[in-house]
């Protein structure tokens, strides 16, 4: 079976579960690492036991090894600049992580660029891999709770953190369905100001092609359901449908009642974000993106068409709270200024008291 050569930029938190996977997939091969912290790179390589060239200038790297497969773990504004990267020296695929960039006009840019040069991106939504979560869409697929007409996400962190996963996720519920208009609300600065660069909290809905009603309450206003030391983990997703309803959450408790559960409500609990992390839900993820590799019929649930779609809703609620109407779907008009830029221009700084997030906290307790 086939082994793709692949190279790493990044050997950070998330670098290292961009490294394991892949080599626990037994599909890839990797050829090279690069980061600036040669030190780090260093402890890193010797950790996965990794006998490949260590870089700290990724054009290089790419030059030199000319992988098959570039991964990438970058903040999102140098996205774009990694896809140009992969154009220049013939990438066949890159993996990247969420949001895809900080602006609607380059996530478009890079979206041609894969169209234009046969690449095959998946942006990292991995939580679909989280095992409640194939609960939650096996008994949708099953048509437990029949036609599915109205999905509800919560999530406390915000939308460049957590609100791109769960839209992600609100389409693939939904059978893939793209979304014909939507509309927002949206207020705060403070994490516009943040490496992933998004207001503090947003409102909105969205109507898909085959009828489903999808709305999205993101940030820290949103419902929560863990209490507020577990923010960071504290995201729903819940589908209903003409027989019943299903939900899942980051945390791994999940929901259903449907007409296979006798007019009971089933509650269930998984392992958690945090032992799925451990259990590594991005080797499924790795290996689904192989099969891709193969076969371009097996085309990954994390493409960078289904990703840069879910942009596109949360771009469209943004433009619709700034202008305070409803915007339809695709948006083929980029000649204005990035909606971050101009909610910083015209939201109030209200002083917002956000709750920290990704700051040390600890699971709860996982289920024996």
């Amino acid at each position: 079976m086939q082994k793709y050569r692949t190279v790493v930029l990044g050997t950070g938190v998330r670098g290292r579960t961009h490294i394991k996977a892949p080599l626990e997939s037994g599909r890839f091969e990797i050829v090279g690492l690069c980061d600036l912290d040669e030190p780090k790179m260093r402890s890193v390589a010797e950790e996965f036991s990794l006998d490949c060239k260590l870089y700290t200038d990724g054009e290089t790297m790419l030059k030199e090894q000319k992988p098959d497969v570039f991964v990438f773990l970058t903040l999102p504004n140098l996205r774009l600049s990694m896809i140009e990267l992969a154009e220049k020296y013939g990438v066949r695929a890159v993996s990247l992580e969420k949001p895809m960039a900080e602006s609607l006009q380059e996530a478009k840019q890079m979206l041609e660029i894969c169209r234009r040069a046969n690449i095959k991106a998946v942006v990292c939504h991995q939580q679909k891999y989280l095992s409640q979560m194939q609960e939650m869409k096996k008994r949708i697929d099953d048509g437990e709770i029949g036609e599915v007409t109205m999905i509800h996400v919560n999530t406390q962190p915000w939308l460049a953190q957590l609100g791109t996963h769960y839209v992600d996720y609100a389409l693939w519920a939904a059978g893939g369905s793209h979304a014909k208009w939507v509309i927002g609300h949206a207020h705060g600065t403070a994490t516009l100001a943040d490496s992933h660069p998004s207001p503090d909290h947003i409102l909105g809905e969205f109507l898909l092609e085959n009828g489903v009603k999808v709305y999205l309450d993101c940030g820290y206003l949103s419902t929560g359901h863990l209490g507020e030391e577990y923010a960071d983990i504290d995201n729903r997703i819940c589908v209903y449908g003409t027989h019943g309803y299903v939900w899942a959450e980051t945390d791994g408790y999940w929901g259903a009642f449907t007409k296979a559960t006798n007019g009971e409500l089933l509650l269930g609990k998984n392992p958690g974000w945090y032992h799925h992390q451990e259990k590594q839900i991005q080797t499924p993820y790795y290996i689904a993106y192989a099969q891709w590799l193969d076969d371009d019929s097996k085309v990954h649930d994390c493409n960078i068409e289904i990703s840069y779609h879910g942009y596109e809703i949360l771009e469209g609620m943004c433009l619709g709270a700034l202008n305070h109407t409803r915007v339809d779907l695709p948006i083929t008009d980029f000649n204005y200024e990035p909606v971050f830029e101009q909610m910083a221009k015209v939201f109030p700084d209200i002083g917002t008291k956000l709750r920290v997030l990704y700051d040390g906290k600890k699971p709860r307790k996982e289920a024996d």
